[in-house]
């Protein structure tokens, strides 16, 4: 079957190259060009699905012999394990073809807003489970040509299945926005732990810097850079522990990120240098005041962005490297060590690293942090972490480190949940119309551009076959 189905998208592949070939002789309109890509691209997905699906299957039909193996199960119970499977695979099968949208969904609560959407508390309404639901406009991803982040952050929470990563359940859309149903990690993220706090202990610097290690880690072996690694994108599940989210930055770079939007900023005069002047307990104050408006904006902040990014010469992996560099240093001091009054003058400070990379007196921290930031937030060519991840978890500051199992012991800090839908970690939102219907006098056009969000439909295994009641670990009271 599955040698049918790659002969079949090679005929596709020889048809379109057909196609595309006698355009010089008959040349098409843009609307049936447009028309021609839609049809290459649906052939294209629909069969490369199926491949897909018959692969998974598969994988999971392995995992399950070999978990059976390992637990050294009689035939008998091999034989009924199976049939149990053979029949979450049926499940699945008819589940996927069901439509989800959003009546299957209770908005709950807003726990999170951005420049193209929002993030909200949701519960299924067929199995109780609760959901963070990402909801981004259509309009704005095509205004703002974010479309190839959007779809690059799908992909990739499909693929990077592990502890590390926020794990998506469903994706889907409809005429007004793009859906991503993901798991709610009740810890709230980095950034706001940190706003509560002066400065983080060595000892819980190191618990949270060695998960992130891990966490960067396991997206580099999938072949990715993240790219925008800030305490804004380190989520703390239920008991406390780091995962990856955000990876909206994965393939390209936001024109805020780019050089050319700081090169025309560099030009105008800082608005204030007496942020340069103050002590490092003003500066952490200042920086915790201004830190959520720079979360929750178009621009953000530059601060921890590798220097080589801006620059026109490229750039690899490394860079995650140095941002965990300087998230290091936000929670060993307070404030992030490029951190100014503007963006611009911030910016200058990273291209300026050498010179501007101190360490204030009046707050000590060991020898062994300071060698390993400096390490981190140098030039990539001698940047840690250059001759893999060994070289940094051998590094004496995390001597004590048992990487194999540290997820498993107790958060540095542990979180308070009271109940599945717990969210005073994170910051109060007022509602907004973003779900509502709006008049089609009012709705833009873009029907003719809902092509390019092709193929974002996803169901996760787990998500439609773990049915019924919440585990007992995620009711009220026993998180």
């Amino acid at each position: 079957m599955l040698m049918g189905l790659k002969e079949m998208t090679w005929k596709v592949h020889v048809t379109m190259a057909m196609t595309a070939g006698t355009t010089t002789s008959f040349p098409m309109s843009n609307h049936t060009r447009e028309r021609v890509t839609v049809a290459k691209l649906t052939l294209e997905n629909f069969y490369s699905n199926l491949i897909l699906q018959h692969e998974e299957r598969e994988t999971r039909q392995k995992k399950l012999e070999v978990a059976m193996e390992e637990e050294g199960l009689a035939d008998e119970e091999k034989k009924l394990r199976r049939s149990q499977h053979a029949r979450k695979e049926t499940e699945f099968l008819r589940l996927k073809r069901t439509r989800l949208g959003l009546d299957d969904f209770e908005s709950l609560k807003v726990i999170g807003r951005g420049a193209f959407g929002e993030v909200r508390l949701v519960q299924k309404k067929d199995t109780g489970h609760i959901y963070a639901m990402k909801i981004l406009r259509k309009a704005d991803m095509l205004e703002k040509e974010q479309v190839a982040h959007i779809r690059a952050e799908r992909d990739i929470l499909v693929e990077a299945d592990g502890a590390w990563v926020v794990k998506m359940f469903y994706s889907f859309q409809d005429k007004r926005n793009l859906y991503l149903i993901m798991e709610f990690l009740p810890g709230g993220d980095m950034m706001t732990l940190l706003m509560k706090k002066d400065t983080l202990t060595e000892e819980e610097t190191q618990f949270y810097i060695s998960e992130t290690v891990l966490a960067i880690d396991a997206i580099h072996q999938l072949g990715f850079i993240h790219r925008d690694i800030k305490p804004d994108n380190l989520l703390l599940d239920a008991k406390g522990h780091v995962k990856l989210s955000d990876f909206g930055l994965c393939t390209g770079l936001k024109k805020a990120h780019r050089t050319e939007f700081y090169r025309n900023l560099t030009h105008n005069p800082p608005s204030d240098f007496s942020f340069q002047n103050m002590n490092s307990k003003r500066k952490a104050e200042t920086w915790k005041k201004n830190r959520r408006q720079l979360a929750y904006s178009t621009v953000g902040t530059p601060d921890y962005i590798a220097p080589e990014v801006f620059m026109q010469t490229g750039y690899n992996k490394l860079c995650d490297w140095w941002s965990l560099g300087v998230i290091m240093y936000e929670m060993l001091i307070g404030y992030p060590p490029f951190c100014s009054e503007t963006p611009q003058e911030t910016y200058r400070k990273v291209m300026n690293w050498k010179e501007t990379l101190v360490f204030p007196p009046e707050v000590p921290i060991s020898e062994k942090a300071k060698d390993l930031i400096l390490r981190f937030c140098i030039d990539s060519e001698n940047r840690i972490g250059s001759n893999g991840v060994e070289e940094i978890k051998d590094h004496p500051f995390f001597e004590e480190v048992d990487w194999g199992h540290i997820r498993e012991r107790p958060a540095a800090i542990p979180i308070e949940i009271k109940s599945i839908d717990d969210t005073s970690n994170f910051d109060e939102f007022p509602e907004s119309d973003i779900l509502q219907p709006v008049p089609n006098t009012t709705e833009p056009d873009y029907k003719s551009k809902d092509w390019v969000f092709l193929n974002y439909t996803y169901k996760r295994f787990e998500g439609l076959t773990q049915r019924g009641s919440i585990p007992s670990y995620m009711k009220a009271g026993k998180l």
